[in-house]
Formats: structure tokens, C-alpha cells, sequence
């Protein structure tokens, strides 16, 4: 089910809320047991067979943060440990990555003349590498004595949470389990509710205005690399870039939507995304984009490997290791590989330029300018390790660094001559109004990247707008003084409605989030 359909928003939702709130009154418990099965008919309504799965997932976790909560010897605790975290990282490569390794192995094997591996049928389960990247959490929080917990229902729906579950946030424990345990959340918000309308509203108009907009070019381009096209400059760029929108728009779109929906039932989701095309670094942008991810990745897997304790070099190894496998997390393909080394290297780059520029009180350019100069190339950046996050092959990668690097020729729109001419010399370019790949006049993408390049580096994002509404999206209570948040302002209203309506009549066939694949 999909948050962006009419089976959600009108059948599903309203049914969970009002019968939430109804059992809230009598009993806490059996409120958050409806929310927790709610939650698991929600996972089952895209494929119920993976329902037993994800059940025995969550028995399975729970049995193990139970025992390693227990007062066995050092030693035995240890032992479950080991024992809990192969299970699960060991099921996340079985279902997702063992068609990778036969495929692998068969290319390796193929000039040997040897007979290929036959791949496997395997369907990967939505989610899972989001429920079991917030279960290892659990379960290195629990063996760490951070956290303990014997509340099934709870941990049920800690774990099936339906806003978070499909494609996050990473939440942890200590996040959520003591929301579900106050009063409050079973009693309902109206403030929370309207904030959270606003929220999911803004949510829903990019996903299905902007995000589904600028992928049916994205789609176009990247479809017909792929098939074997080769693109020119002006392809190549326009594909990335609005490839680069598209997923903006859609995975922030996602989190939007999933903050908005869990305050309809007084529940507060991590900030996971905050405008990361706005960084001026690198390591900014990591600090913006999929932020729980990040914080997972550093808290669970760079830390541990050894952080910045051992030297320059071991910190640039631990940084590599770190970014690859967060690479190969979002899929099973060398082309996520190479995004990942791509934001290593970037990442070991800018900790260098900061270590050698930090030498030097002697600043090359004033601030304000470096900081453009450091969004634009952060951008560029970004843009070129996109590439192959998108591409079905590293084949397909390369031929579209090909042509942005105009070795396929440079061509502009037959429009802009008037503009560019003079400017551009003559023998370089040439102006013409053919490029097939884009299957439509490419005047009509290039208003779709300005518009949505506008809006990405001068709009302010959700939880700056729930700010100026008089609502702290990061702080468990944002009115102490007891004022009602602004949203009940006739204009605020009338603006939401707008973008609601707008974004019902455009659904059409729901289009899945991308995140849903990782």
C-alpha cells in the first residue's frame, strides 16, 4: 500500500485513526496492539507472504534483546550477540545479495568458457533492509545495557511502525518505545493533527507533482542510455540532473509524508532529511541526507571500526569501508558500489582540503562566496555520483559520463541560440532542437529543472515551515506556553487545502517511492 493512493488515504487511514483513538480511551494497550497490527496489514497488503517473515523477524529479535537483557555471564551474552546479529545481517544476504554473488561469479567464471550459475527466483521483501538495520540497533543498544525492553506489543510496534517501515526513517529505541508508554499519545492532538496534515500535504504535492513529473524524463534518458543510445551533453546533464531532483523530491517527499502520518496519532519520527542540496560540503550534505542512515552508518559501523583513533590514514580507510558498504546497503549491484567509493573518496577529499585550508589563516575568497562556490561543486558532485545510484549496469555509467563530458557532442536547445551565441565558441556546439531521448520538446524539461532547482536551493523545507507555524518538528513539545500552532489561520488552511486537492486529482496510478527498492 502506498501512501500516495486513494485505498490509503481515504480507506485505510481514516479506519486506523478513528478506531485508534475509540480503543485509546479504554485501553492503551489494546490501541497500540490495533496500531501494531494495523501496521503488519499495511506491510501485507503488497505481499502477504512476507508477512510470516517479518513476524519472525520481530519474535525472533525480541527473544534475543530479551536474553541479552538477562543476567548471564559476559561470555553468554556475548555468544547470543554474535548469534542475533549474523541472523539477521545473515537473512538480509541471503534475500538480497545472493543473485549478486552468482552473477558475479558467473562473470568471473564466463572467459573460462564454464557454465553460469542459474540465478535464483528470489523476491526481495519490501523494507527489509530498513527493519533490520533498526533491529541490530536494538540489539547492539541492548547488549550495550542502553536499553531494555519486555513490552511485546511495544516492540511490535517499534519494529512495524507502518509510517516508518517500508523506507524509514532508521529509528532507534530510545527514540520511540517511550512515546508509546506516555498517556498523551492515545489522546488526540489537534494541533498535532493539523501540523501533521500540513506536513503529509507537502509531502504528497512533491511526490506526485515534482517527483513523478521529472522522472518521466529521468525514466526517458536513463532508459535509452541503457538500451544502448548514447547521449549528447545536453542529455546527459538534463538526465542526471533530473534524475537528481526526481529522487530529491520523492524520497523527501517520503519523509514528509511518514512525519506528517505519525503525528495523526501523537508520535514524533526523527528528522531524516534537511535539504542536503543546500550543503556546502560534503560531509554536510551526509549530515542532511537519509540523516538517520548516516548516523546509523557512523554510530554502528565507522566508530566501531576504529573512527578517527588511529591515524589519518586508518580514519580515510574507516571512511571508505564505511561509505562502500552503505553503497552496497542501498542495493545489490557494483553500480551502488561505485556511488558509494564515490561519496568515500569525496568525503576523505573534503577532510583533506579542511585539514590542509585550515593552516592557512589566509582565507582565498570571502565567506559568503565560498560558501556558493561550495554548494555548486557539492551539487556537481552529488550529480555526477548519482550516475550509477541510477544506472542498471556500470556499462550504462560510463556511457553517460561519456556524454557529459560532450564526447558525444555538445548540442543546445535550437531556443537558446539567440542567448548563447557569442558566448560559446561556434566550432564546439551546435544548436539544435532534436534530442530524441527526451521525447519531447527540451524546453519543456529545461523548465522542469529550473522550477524544481528554484524550489530545492530557496524553498525552505517541512520542518522549517512547521517552525514558522509555531511547531518544533525536533522537540517533543513545541508550545509551552500553551498557544495553538498558526496553521489555523484561514491562509495557512486555504494553502494546504490547495496543495491536497491539487495532488488528489493528480494521483492517477499510485507510482511506488524509490526507496522502496533499497
Amino acid at each position: 500500500m502506498l501512501f500516495n493512493s486513494y485505498v490509503f488515504i481515504f480507506a485505510y487511514l481514516p479506519i486506523v485513526f478513528v478506531i485508534f483513538y475509540l480503543l485509546g480511551k479504554r485501553s492503551h494497550r489494546l490501541a497500540a496492539s490495533w496500531l501494531g497490527l494495523a501496521s503488519l496489514f499495511f506491510y501485507g497488503w503488497w505481499d502477504v507472504r512476507f508477512v510470516p517473515l517479518l513476524i519472525g523477524s520481530i519474535l525472533a529479535n525480541y527473544t534475543f534483546g530479551v536474553a541479552l537483557s538477562t543476567n548471564y555471564s559476559e561470555r553468554a551474552r556475548k555468544t547470543i550477540f554474535v548469534i542475533a546479529v549474523a541472523s539477521n545481517l545473515g537473512l538480509l544476504a541471503v534475500m538480497k545479495y545472493t543473485n549478486f554473488f552468482i552473477l558475479t561469479v558467473n562473470d568471473i567464471l564466463q572467459p573460462l568458457n564454464a557454465g553460469p550459475i542459474p540465478i535464483l527466483e528470489l523476491v526481495l521483501p519490501l523494507g527489509i533492509s530498513f527493519f533490520t538495520f533498526t533491529q541490530i540497533a536494538f540489539l547492539v543498544d541492548t547488549y550495550r545495557s542502553q536499553t531494555y525492553e519486555r513490552n511485546f506489543i511495544h516492540y511490535l510496534l517499534f519494529v512495524s511502525y507502518f509510517p516508518h517501515l517500508i523506507a524509514g526513517p532508521i529509528i532507534h529505541h530510545k527514540q520511540m518505545m517511550p512515546q508509546f508508554s506516555k498517556d498523551s499519545t492515545y489522546s488526540m492532538s489537534y494541533d498535532n493533527i493539523a501540523i501533521g496534515i500540513t506536513i503529509f500535504t507537502i509531502g504528497l504535492f512533491k511526490k506526485v507533482i515534482f517527483a513523478d513529473g521529472i522522472a518521466t524524463y529521468a525514466n526517458g534518458i536513463f532508459n535509452a542510455v541503457a538500451g544502448g543510445s548514447d547521449p549528447t551533453f545536453i542529455e546527459a546533464w538534463g538526465g542526471a540532473i533530473a534524475y537528481t531532483l526526481q529522487l530529491y523530491f520523492d524520497f523527501s517527499g517520503y519523509c514528509d509524508m511518514a512525519i506528517g502520518l505519525s503525528l495523526f496519532f501523537n508520535i514524533r519520527l526523527p528528522i531524516n532529511f534537511n535539504s542536503p542540496y543546500k550543503s556546502s560540503s560534503i560531509i554536510e550534505f551526509w549530515r542532511r541526507w537519509h540523516m538517520t542512515l548516516s548516523a546509523f552508518l557512523r554510530d554502528y559501523l565507522y566508530i566501531p571500526l576504529g573512527g578517527n583513533r588511529y591515524g589519518k590514514l586508518n580514519r580515510y580507510r574507516n571512511l571508505m569501508v564505511t561509505m562502500l558498504l552503505g553503497g552496497l546497503w542501498h542495493g545489490a549491484g557494483w553500480t551502488f558500489v561505485l556511488w558509494g567509493g564515490l561519496h568515500g573518496l569525496y568525503i576523505v577529499i573534503n577532510n583533506e582540503w579542511k585539514r590542509i585550508t585550515s593552516r592557512d589563516s589566509t582565507k582565498l575568497l570571502p565567506k559568503q562566496m565560498a560558501k556558493i562556490l561550495g554548494i555548486f561543486v557539492t551539487f556537481l558532485a552529488v550529480v555526477v555520483a548519482w550516475v550509477p545510484f541510477r544506472s542498471e549496469s556500470l556499462w550504462t555509467s560510463i556511457k553517460f559520463y561519456y556524454g557529459m563530458l560532450g564526447f558525444n557532442g555538445i548540442s543546445f536547445p535550437a531556443s537558446w541560440e539567440t542567448v548563447l551565441k557569442g558566448l560559446v565558441p561556434s566550432k564546439w556546439v551546435t544548436f539544435s532542437g532534436a534530442f530524441p531521448m527526451i521525447h519531447s520538446n527540451s524546453d519543456e524539461l529545461g523548465v522542469w529543472l529550473l522550477v524544481g532547482l528554484v524550489i530545492v536551493f530557496t524553498f525552505p523545507n517541512a520542518q522549517q515551515i512547521a517552525g514558522r507555524l509555531g511547531f518544533d518538528l525536533d522537540r517533543e513539545h513545541s508550545n509551552e506556553e500553551g498557544r495553538s500552532v498558526t496553521w489555523r489561520r484561514a491562509a495557512m488552511a486555504f494553502v494546504t487545502g490547495a496543495l491536497l486537492y491539487v495532488s488528489f486529482i493528480s494521483l492517477g496510478k499510485p507510482s511506488p517511492f524509490l526507496y522502496f527498492q533499497f
